[in-house]
Protein backbone atom coordinates (compact mmCIF):
# COMPACT_ATOMS: atom_id res chain seq x y z
CA UNK A 1 0.00 0.00 0.00
CA UNK A 2 1.30 3.87 -0.92
CA UNK A 3 0.82 5.64 2.09
CA UNK A 4 2.34 9.60 2.20
CA UNK A 5 2.44 10.94 5.66
CA UNK A 6 2.15 14.64 5.78
CA UNK A 7 4.05 16.00 9.30
CA UNK A 8 6.27 12.90 9.04
CA UNK A 9 9.73 14.67 10.42
CA UNK A 10 7.38 15.27 13.74
CA UNK A 11 6.68 13.26 17.21
CA UNK A 12 3.64 11.17 16.13
CA UNK A 13 5.10 11.29 12.14
CA UNK A 14 8.76 9.93 11.93
CA UNK A 15 8.22 6.94 14.34
CA UNK A 16 4.94 6.37 12.40
CA UNK A 17 6.50 6.51 8.86
CA UNK A 18 9.60 4.44 10.30
CA UNK A 19 6.69 1.82 11.55
CA UNK A 20 4.68 1.09 8.67
CA UNK A 21 7.92 1.47 6.24
CA UNK A 22 9.19 -1.92 8.36
CA UNK A 23 5.71 -3.60 7.82
CA UNK A 24 6.01 -3.04 3.90
CA UNK A 25 4.04 -0.34 3.36
CA UNK A 26 5.39 2.58 0.13
CA UNK A 27 6.19 5.08 2.64
CA UNK A 28 6.43 8.71 1.86
CA UNK A 29 7.21 11.91 3.75
CA UNK A 30 5.26 15.37 3.23
CA UNK A 31 7.18 17.85 5.88
CA UNK A 32 7.52 21.76 5.77
CA UNK A 33 9.75 21.88 8.75
CA UNK A 34 8.22 24.89 10.44
CA UNK A 35 7.97 22.58 13.89
CA UNK A 36 12.21 22.20 13.92
CA UNK A 37 11.56 26.45 13.02
CA UNK A 38 9.18 27.33 16.16
CA UNK A 39 12.01 25.52 18.32
CA UNK A 40 14.06 28.92 17.30
CA UNK A 41 10.89 31.14 17.55
CA UNK A 42 10.51 29.67 20.89
CA UNK A 43 14.35 29.38 21.76
CA UNK A 44 13.72 25.97 23.15
CA UNK A 45 14.71 22.91 21.75
CA UNK A 46 14.13 19.19 21.81
CA UNK A 47 15.26 17.43 24.98
CA UNK A 48 16.83 14.78 22.62
CA UNK A 49 19.52 15.75 19.82
CA UNK A 50 17.57 15.08 16.49
CA UNK A 51 19.17 14.73 13.49
CA UNK A 52 18.04 16.03 10.12
CA UNK A 53 15.34 14.18 8.17
CA UNK A 54 18.03 13.65 5.45
CA UNK A 55 20.32 12.06 7.74
CA UNK A 56 17.11 10.03 9.01
CA UNK A 57 15.79 8.50 5.87
CA UNK A 58 19.54 7.91 4.96
CA UNK A 59 19.90 5.79 8.18
CA UNK A 60 16.90 3.81 7.99
CA UNK A 61 17.84 3.35 4.35
CA UNK A 62 20.66 2.02 5.66
CA UNK A 63 19.91 -0.31 8.33
CA UNK A 64 17.06 -1.60 6.72
CA UNK A 65 17.32 -1.02 2.95
CA UNK A 66 13.94 0.53 2.46
CA UNK A 67 13.65 3.71 0.81
CA UNK A 68 11.30 6.81 2.83
CA UNK A 69 10.99 9.33 -0.35
CA UNK A 70 10.83 12.56 1.11
CA UNK A 71 9.45 15.83 -0.02
CA UNK A 72 9.60 19.32 1.59
CA UNK A 73 6.91 21.75 0.98
CA UNK A 74 3.38 23.16 2.57
CA UNK A 75 0.33 21.87 2.50
CA UNK A 76 -1.12 25.48 2.23
CA UNK A 77 0.49 24.96 -1.67
CA UNK A 78 -1.97 23.59 -3.65
CA UNK A 79 0.58 23.33 -6.34
CA UNK A 80 3.02 21.57 -4.74
CA UNK A 81 0.43 18.96 -2.69
CA UNK A 82 -0.62 18.35 -6.47
CA UNK A 83 2.54 17.61 -7.83
CA UNK A 84 2.92 15.09 -4.78
CA UNK A 85 -0.12 13.32 -4.94
CA UNK A 86 0.19 13.05 -8.67
CA UNK A 87 4.08 11.82 -8.66
CA UNK A 88 2.69 8.99 -5.34
CA UNK A 89 -0.98 8.22 -6.10
CA UNK A 90 -1.56 7.51 -2.49
CA UNK A 91 -4.08 4.75 -1.46
CA UNK A 92 -3.78 6.41 2.07
CA UNK A 93 -3.26 10.00 3.12
CA UNK A 94 -2.23 9.92 6.74
CA UNK A 95 -2.58 14.04 8.13
CA UNK A 96 -0.45 14.57 10.87
CA UNK A 97 0.76 18.18 9.12
CA UNK A 98 -0.80 20.78 11.49
CA UNK A 99 0.35 22.73 14.29
CA UNK A 100 -0.49 21.06 17.23
CA UNK A 101 -0.05 23.01 20.39
CA UNK A 102 -2.76 24.89 22.25
CA UNK A 103 -0.28 26.89 24.17
CA UNK A 104 1.23 27.79 21.00
CA UNK A 105 -2.53 28.98 19.20
CA UNK A 106 -3.44 31.02 22.60
CA UNK A 107 0.11 33.18 22.70
CA UNK A 108 -1.60 36.14 20.70
CA UNK A 109 -3.62 36.97 17.72
CA UNK A 110 -0.82 36.58 15.40
CA UNK A 111 -0.28 32.52 16.67
CA UNK A 112 -4.08 32.32 16.35
CA UNK A 113 -4.46 33.30 13.25
CA UNK A 114 -1.18 30.90 11.97
CA UNK A 115 -2.88 27.98 13.67
CA UNK A 116 -6.30 28.38 12.02
CA UNK A 117 -5.08 28.95 8.42
CA UNK A 118 -2.65 26.67 8.56
CA UNK A 119 -4.64 23.98 9.95
CA UNK A 120 -7.89 24.48 8.20
CA UNK A 121 -6.68 25.27 4.73
CA UNK A 122 -3.83 22.49 4.38
CA UNK A 123 -6.87 20.09 5.67
CA UNK A 124 -8.79 21.86 2.78
CA UNK A 125 -6.31 21.61 0.54
CA UNK A 126 -5.78 17.90 0.93
CA UNK A 127 -9.42 16.67 0.51
CA UNK A 128 -9.31 18.48 -2.71
CA UNK A 129 -6.14 17.16 -4.02
CA UNK A 130 -8.20 13.63 -3.25
CA UNK A 131 -11.13 14.62 -5.09
CA UNK A 132 -9.69 15.34 -8.01
CA UNK A 133 -6.31 13.29 -8.06
CA UNK A 134 -7.36 10.05 -6.14
CA UNK A 135 -10.64 10.34 -5.18
CA UNK A 136 -10.47 6.63 -3.41
CA UNK A 137 -7.65 7.17 -1.52
CA UNK A 138 -8.52 6.71 2.28
CA UNK A 139 -7.53 10.33 4.27
CA UNK A 140 -6.65 9.22 8.38
CA UNK A 141 -6.52 12.15 9.95
CA UNK A 142 -5.07 12.60 13.20
CA UNK A 143 -8.02 14.46 15.16
CA UNK A 144 -8.17 14.97 18.93
CA UNK A 145 -10.02 14.87 21.89
CA UNK A 146 -10.16 18.22 23.33
CA UNK A 147 -12.72 18.84 20.35
CA UNK A 148 -15.01 17.36 22.73
CA UNK A 149 -13.85 19.14 25.77
CA UNK A 150 -15.32 17.96 28.85
CA UNK A 151 -19.19 17.91 28.36
CA UNK A 152 -21.32 16.01 31.67
CA UNK A 153 -22.18 13.22 29.57
CA UNK A 154 -20.38 10.36 28.32
CA UNK A 155 -17.59 11.31 25.18
CA UNK A 156 -19.39 9.07 22.36
CA UNK A 157 -17.07 8.41 18.83
CA UNK A 158 -17.72 10.66 16.86
CA UNK A 159 -21.71 10.69 17.12
CA UNK A 160 -24.81 11.11 19.20
CA UNK A 161 -27.74 8.84 19.40
CA UNK A 162 -30.37 11.84 20.24
CA UNK A 163 -34.28 11.84 20.64
CA UNK A 164 -35.90 15.78 20.16
CA UNK A 165 -39.38 16.36 20.01
CA UNK A 166 -40.78 12.83 19.18
CA UNK A 167 -38.06 12.12 17.01
CA UNK A 168 -34.39 10.19 16.82
CA UNK A 169 -30.98 11.40 15.07
CA UNK A 170 -27.67 10.11 14.85
CA UNK A 171 -25.81 13.70 14.78
CA UNK A 172 -22.39 14.84 15.06
CA UNK A 173 -21.35 14.99 19.10
CA UNK A 174 -21.32 18.37 20.07
CA UNK A 175 -17.98 20.20 20.26
CA UNK A 176 -16.80 22.41 22.92
CA UNK A 177 -13.29 23.52 22.24
CA UNK A 178 -10.61 24.85 24.75
CA UNK A 179 -8.05 26.55 22.30
CA UNK A 180 -7.62 28.31 18.97
CA UNK A 181 -5.97 25.61 18.12
CA UNK A 182 -8.67 22.41 19.46
CA UNK A 183 -11.16 24.77 17.55
CA UNK A 184 -9.22 24.51 14.62
CA UNK A 185 -9.53 20.73 14.72
CA UNK A 186 -13.20 21.15 15.51
CA UNK A 187 -13.56 22.87 11.85
CA UNK A 188 -11.20 20.20 10.17
CA UNK A 189 -13.88 17.61 11.05
CA UNK A 190 -16.81 19.57 9.78
CA UNK A 191 -14.88 20.06 6.31
CA UNK A 192 -13.55 16.14 6.19
CA UNK A 193 -17.33 15.34 6.94
CA UNK A 194 -19.01 17.22 4.51
CA UNK A 195 -16.55 16.55 1.95
CA UNK A 196 -17.39 12.55 2.04
CA UNK A 197 -21.16 13.57 2.22
CA UNK A 198 -20.41 15.70 -1.04
CA UNK A 199 -17.75 13.89 -2.76
CA UNK A 200 -17.93 9.98 -1.74
CA UNK A 201 -14.40 10.91 0.35
CA UNK A 202 -13.39 8.01 2.62
CA UNK A 203 -11.86 9.17 5.80
CA UNK A 204 -11.10 8.21 9.29
CA UNK A 205 -10.93 11.05 11.91
CA UNK A 206 -8.49 9.71 14.28
CA UNK A 207 -9.54 11.75 17.45
CA UNK A 208 -6.30 11.18 19.61
CA UNK A 209 -5.46 11.86 23.59
CA UNK A 210 -2.01 13.03 24.52
CA UNK A 211 0.90 11.08 23.32
CA UNK A 212 3.26 9.94 26.07
CA UNK A 213 6.85 8.10 25.96
CA UNK A 214 9.78 8.50 23.74
CA UNK A 215 10.81 5.29 22.36
CA UNK A 216 9.45 2.80 19.73
CA UNK A 217 11.09 -0.36 18.15
CA UNK A 218 12.36 1.61 15.38
CA UNK A 219 13.61 4.67 17.08
CA UNK A 220 15.26 2.42 19.27
CA UNK A 221 17.37 0.78 16.77
CA UNK A 222 20.17 3.88 16.09
CA UNK A 223 20.40 7.49 17.78
CA UNK A 224 20.10 9.16 14.27
CA UNK A 225 16.54 7.82 14.43
CA UNK A 226 15.84 9.11 17.70
CA UNK A 227 12.34 10.85 18.33
CA UNK A 228 12.09 14.30 19.76
CA UNK A 229 11.16 15.31 23.28
CA UNK A 230 9.62 18.15 23.77
CA UNK A 231 9.26 19.58 27.74
CA UNK A 232 8.89 23.12 27.57
CA UNK A 233 5.28 24.92 28.18
CA UNK A 234 4.10 25.17 25.15
CA UNK A 235 4.60 21.90 23.19
CA UNK A 236 5.45 20.03 26.09
CA UNK A 237 3.04 17.81 27.59
CA UNK A 238 2.22 17.38 31.33
CA UNK A 239 3.95 14.09 31.95
CA UNK A 240 6.90 14.94 30.19
CA UNK A 241 7.23 18.59 32.24
CA UNK A 242 6.82 16.69 35.35
CA UNK A 243 9.44 13.98 34.43
CA UNK A 244 11.50 16.54 32.99
CA UNK A 245 11.01 18.37 35.90
CA UNK A 246 11.62 15.48 38.43
CA UNK A 247 15.50 15.07 36.36
CA UNK A 248 16.41 18.79 37.46
CA UNK A 249 14.98 19.22 40.72
CA UNK A 250 12.30 21.27 40.21
CA UNK A 251 8.94 20.96 41.39
CA UNK A 252 6.45 19.32 39.86
CA UNK A 253 3.96 22.13 38.73
CA UNK A 254 0.41 21.15 38.75
CA UNK A 255 -2.14 24.07 37.40
CA UNK A 256 -4.38 24.65 39.66
CA UNK A 257 -5.84 21.63 41.82
CA UNK A 258 -4.74 19.00 39.18
CA UNK A 259 -8.17 17.66 38.79
CA UNK A 260 -7.99 18.27 35.05
CA UNK A 261 -8.64 14.51 33.27
CA UNK A 262 -7.95 13.44 29.75
CA UNK A 263 -7.64 10.10 27.49
CA UNK A 264 -4.03 8.93 26.82
CA UNK A 265 -1.87 6.80 24.88
CA UNK A 266 1.88 5.34 24.24
CA UNK A 267 3.77 6.36 20.90
CA UNK A 268 3.63 2.80 20.01
CA UNK A 269 -0.39 2.50 20.20
CA UNK A 270 -0.59 5.37 18.02
CA UNK A 271 2.10 4.30 15.09
CA UNK A 272 -0.64 0.81 15.25
CA UNK A 273 -3.46 2.55 15.32
CA UNK A 274 -2.69 4.12 12.13
CA UNK A 275 -1.88 0.71 10.36
CA UNK A 276 -5.16 -0.80 11.96
CA UNK A 277 -7.05 2.36 10.32
CA UNK A 278 -5.31 2.13 6.80
CA UNK A 279 -5.66 -1.77 7.11
CA UNK A 280 -9.45 -1.29 7.82
CA UNK A 281 -10.74 1.69 5.46
CA UNK A 282 -13.68 3.65 5.73
CA UNK A 283 -15.96 3.12 3.03
CA UNK A 284 -16.87 5.39 -0.34
CA UNK A 285 -18.57 8.86 1.21
CA UNK A 286 -18.12 7.65 4.97
CA UNK A 287 -16.56 10.01 7.58
CA UNK A 288 -15.66 7.58 10.58
CA UNK A 289 -14.70 8.79 13.85
CA UNK A 290 -12.40 6.74 16.39
CA UNK A 291 -10.96 7.94 19.72
CA UNK A 292 -7.87 6.98 19.80
CA UNK A 293 -6.60 6.76 23.38
CA UNK A 294 -6.27 3.78 25.58
CA UNK A 295 -6.13 5.08 29.45
CA UNK A 296 -7.72 8.10 30.92
CA UNK A 297 -5.68 9.82 34.13
CA UNK A 298 -5.85 13.63 35.90
CA UNK A 299 -2.96 15.67 36.07
CA UNK A 300 -2.30 15.23 39.63
CA UNK A 301 -2.31 11.33 38.95
CA UNK A 302 0.69 11.77 36.41
CA UNK A 303 2.23 14.24 39.17
CA UNK A 304 2.17 11.29 41.85
CA UNK A 305 2.86 8.90 39.31
CA UNK A 306 6.42 10.35 38.05
CA UNK A 307 7.32 11.59 41.57
CA UNK A 308 6.84 7.52 42.84
CA UNK A 309 9.28 6.55 40.02
CA UNK A 310 11.86 10.10 40.67
CA UNK A 311 11.30 9.43 44.56
CA UNK A 312 12.18 5.66 43.69
CA UNK A 313 15.20 6.88 41.69
CA UNK A 314 16.79 9.03 44.04
CA UNK A 315 15.57 12.09 43.31
CA UNK A 316 13.47 14.64 45.41
CA UNK A 317 10.66 15.40 43.61
CA UNK A 318 8.13 17.75 45.09
CA UNK A 319 4.72 18.63 43.61
CA UNK A 320 3.44 22.31 43.52
CA UNK A 321 0.24 23.73 42.38
CA UNK A 322 0.45 26.68 40.18
CA UNK A 323 -1.92 29.45 38.98
CA UNK A 324 -3.60 27.72 36.04
CA UNK A 325 -2.79 29.65 33.10
CA UNK A 326 -5.58 28.22 31.23
CA UNK A 327 -9.20 28.70 31.49
CA UNK A 328 -10.49 25.00 31.66
CA UNK A 329 -13.13 22.80 33.87
CA UNK A 330 -10.22 21.57 37.00
CA UNK A 331 -12.67 19.29 38.26
CA UNK A 332 -14.96 17.55 35.73
CA UNK A 333 -16.81 14.46 34.99
CA UNK A 334 -15.04 12.65 32.30
CA UNK A 335 -15.96 9.06 30.87
CA UNK A 336 -14.98 8.58 26.95
CA UNK A 337 -15.87 5.69 24.55
CA UNK A 338 -13.12 4.00 22.79
CA UNK A 339 -14.46 0.85 21.86
CA UNK A 340 -13.57 0.95 17.85
CA UNK A 341 -9.86 0.65 17.69
CA UNK A 342 -9.93 -1.99 20.56
CA UNK A 343 -12.24 -4.28 18.73
CA UNK A 344 -10.19 -3.80 15.81
CA UNK A 345 -7.58 -5.56 17.50
CA UNK A 346 -5.51 -2.79 19.32
CA UNK A 347 -3.38 -3.83 22.25
CA UNK A 348 -2.84 -0.96 24.34
CA UNK A 349 0.65 -0.64 26.24
CA UNK A 350 -0.27 0.65 29.52
CA UNK A 351 1.31 3.64 31.04
CA UNK A 352 3.32 1.96 34.16
CA UNK A 353 6.35 2.92 36.29
CA UNK A 354 8.50 1.43 33.68
CA UNK A 355 7.55 3.44 31.23
CA UNK A 356 8.06 6.59 33.37
CA UNK A 357 11.45 4.89 34.13
CA UNK A 358 12.80 4.45 30.67
CA UNK A 359 11.98 7.54 29.95
CA UNK A 360 13.11 9.28 32.80
CA UNK A 361 16.76 7.56 32.47
CA UNK A 362 16.64 9.00 29.01
CA UNK A 363 15.73 12.62 30.62
CA UNK A 364 18.72 11.90 33.18
CA UNK A 365 20.99 11.63 29.64
CA UNK A 366 20.17 14.72 28.54
CA UNK A 367 19.11 16.74 31.27
CA UNK A 368 22.04 19.05 30.97
CA UNK A 369 20.05 20.32 27.19
CA UNK A 370 17.41 21.60 29.70
CA UNK A 371 16.67 25.46 29.14
CA UNK A 372 15.10 25.22 32.82
CA UNK A 373 13.60 28.79 32.30
CA UNK A 374 11.10 27.28 29.26
CA UNK A 375 9.45 24.31 31.73
CA UNK A 376 7.18 26.96 33.42
CA UNK A 377 4.17 27.98 31.55
CA UNK A 378 4.92 31.56 30.03
CA UNK A 379 1.21 31.44 27.84
CA UNK A 380 -1.94 32.29 29.07
CA UNK A 381 -5.50 31.85 28.06
CA UNK A 382 -6.51 35.57 28.94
Amino acid sequence: MRIIIAGGDGFCGWPTAMYLSKQGYDIAIIDNMVRRKIDDELRSNSLTPIASLEDRVAKWKELTGKEIRTYTGDLQHFDFLKLVMEQEMPEAFVHFAEQRSAPYSMIDREHAVYTQVNNVVGTLNVLYAIKEIVPACHLIKLGTMGEYGTPNIPIEEGYLEIEHKGRKDRLPYPKQPGSYYHLSKVHDSHNIMFACRMWDIRATDLNQGVVYGLSTNETDMDPVLTNRLDYDGVFGTALNRFIIQSAIGHDLTVYGKGGQTRGFLHIKDTVRCIEIAAENPADLGEFRVFNQFTEQFSVMDLAKMVQKVAKEEGLDAEIANLENPRIEKEEHFYEAVNTNLLDLGLQPQLLTDEVIRNILQTVLVHKDRVIKENVLPNVKWK
